[in-house]
């Protein structure tokens, strides 16, 4: 499921880019830093069945959602958008989509990076709770 995820968040990534034209600000490309390694390392554990990835996906996912929750906040509280590391080339503060209001490029990583948390985390406490019995 989290290797699905991580295809998707990458192919949406590649065809924002490369279909529509939008040009990745800096924030995008630490988001995409993170997301893309993800497709890697989840496909393999996925093609062998592994369960022990956990703590090499966790430090990925984690900090790639951090990026992407404060991109989102960029977008959408102008205290946000003063602080922007975007200072020079495109401003991380673009809309590029903005559909029902809130889901923006930067949300969709959001919502990508924390179902993969979400499932890491399910999967280690199932795997340390095995150990036990």
């Amino acid at each position: 499921m989290s290797w699905s995820i991580s295809i998707v968040a990458v192919l949406g990534s590649l065809y924002f880019s490369e279909v529509a034209g939008y040009v990745p600000c800096t924030l995008c490309w630490f988001q995409r830093i993170f997301m893309y390694p993800l497709a890697v390392i989840l496909g393999i554990a996925s093609y062998r069945g592994d369960t022990h990835i956990t703590n090499y996906v966790l430090p990925f996912s984690i900090i790639g959602g951090s990026f992407s929750l404060y991109h989102y906040l960029e977008q959408k509280i102008s205290y946000f958008g003063e602080l922007t590391p975007c200072r020079v080339g495109i401003p991380c503060n673009v809309e590029y989509i903005n559909w029902f209001g809130f889901i923006t490029i930067p949300f969709l990583a959001l919502a990508c990076f924390f179902l993969i948390t979400v499932i890491m985390w399910i999967i280690r406490r199932d795997t340390l709770h095995k150990g036990k019995n």
